[in-house]
């Protein structure tokens, strides 16, 4: 069984839910193609990626679609491309676009979880503000070098304002990104994505989890008081 190894972490019942279950991952990035490869093996039946960019060069050191090979090619499409090898029962819903305010809410309805993968500051508030207007619950990602943060946003609860001081439109990119960084921070916002799915285990709601790699320093920060 394909999914033997899913058990006993999750039960057969959740097994068979994650099939019938939609997730949209805006942004196929280093942090987005983690999530969609994982969501995929797990079995989250239906999955949707969005991004306008094409792969280059420097994109190799961290991203798991990019190949020599397909430099210039879309980024979308390589994960399309690579579900068909991994996976081919899952259904992938592969879209060519920037997300931006006036198709936001067409590309991102219908789903069951949205997932921020993207960049800016500007774009994961834009995110955060459809998935609210749709009443989706949203799982936010985030890398700077060694450092990377997750949290879960319920709608209602407009937690990333309190992350992103207001007009905050680009993060520093001085920082750089190394190959562990959005592996391990794509993991973390893939469990919080299953445990919305199958509706157990402790979310971080009203949380940031703050990962500081080269310190050794990780720690769950309270966003209200």
């Amino acid at each position: 069984m394909r999914y033997s190894k899913n058990m006993n972490a999750l039960n057969r019942e959740e097994n068979e839910d994650l099939r019938n279950r939609r997730v949209c991952i805006a942004g196929c990035g280093a942090l987005g193609q983690y999530v969609f490869e994982m969501l995929g093996r797990l079995g989250v039946g239906n999955l949707t990626i969005i991004d306008s960019d094409i792969f280059d060069k420097t994109n190799l050191n961290r991203q798991l679609y990019s190949t020599v090979e397909n430099i210039g090619s879309s980024k979308v499409g390589a994960a399309q491309k690579r579900m068909t090898q991994v996976n081919p029962e899952i259904k992938v819903n592969a879209i060519h676009a920037r997300i931006m305010a006036d198709n936001a809410s067409i590309l991102l309805q219908g789903h069951d979880v949205l997932v921020d993968a993207l960049d800016n500051p500007a774009s994961k508030i834009l995110l955060q503000d459809i998935a609210e207007e749709l009443k989706t619950p949203l799982v936010h990602g985030a890398i700077s070098g060694w450092l990377g943060q997750v949290c879960t946003v319920m709608p209602g609860d407009n937690t990333l304002r309190a992350i992103y001081p207001q007009n905050t439109e680009q993060l520093d990119e001085e920082p750089g990104n190394p190959s562990f960084s959005p592996a391990l921070v794509a993991a973390i916002q893939v469990s919080e994505v299953v445990k919305l799915l199958i509706g157990r285990g402790e979310l971080l709601r009203h949380k940031l989890l703050y990962i500081d790699l080269l310190g050794q320093n990780i720690a769950c920060l309270n966003l209200i008081s």
